[in-house]
């Protein structure tokens, strides 16, 4: 996504939400679709309240907010301008792997 848009996708998150979409359009692409759209419709939501997502200093000690979009967790920083959203995650995933994805290294 383009800074226009308010918000630039860490590669890694643009990856995460790419994932999701193949995952789901196996079984069903319009739905994946769907999803792809909510995920990107809740950044941009964020784009003029980026502190409306809450802390989650469980899992990471960056200065990060998180927001659900229906089963997924979207990671992004407030305080960049543009918004950046560094990843986008599964709820279901094991909490205990969240910390590799928003800290230490492969997400600045």
């Amino acid at each position: 996504m383009s800074e226009a848009h308010g918000f630039v996708l860490h590669p890694l998150a643009a990856q995460d939400i790419t994932d999701i979409w193949e995952s789901l359009a196996e079984q069903n692409p319009p739905a994946a679709s769907r999803v792809r759209e909510a995920i990107l419709n809740a950044i941009r939501a964020l784009v003029p309240f980026p502190h409306q997502g809450h802390r989650r200093s469980d899992l990471t000690s960056r200065p990060l907010r998180f927001t659900v979009v229906r089963d997924y967790l979207i990671a992004y920083a407030p305080d960049e301008h543009p918004l950046l959203v560094v990843a986008v995650l599964h709820g279901r995933a094991t909490p205990a792997l969240w910390p590799q994805f928003l800290g230490q290294g492969t997400r600045h």
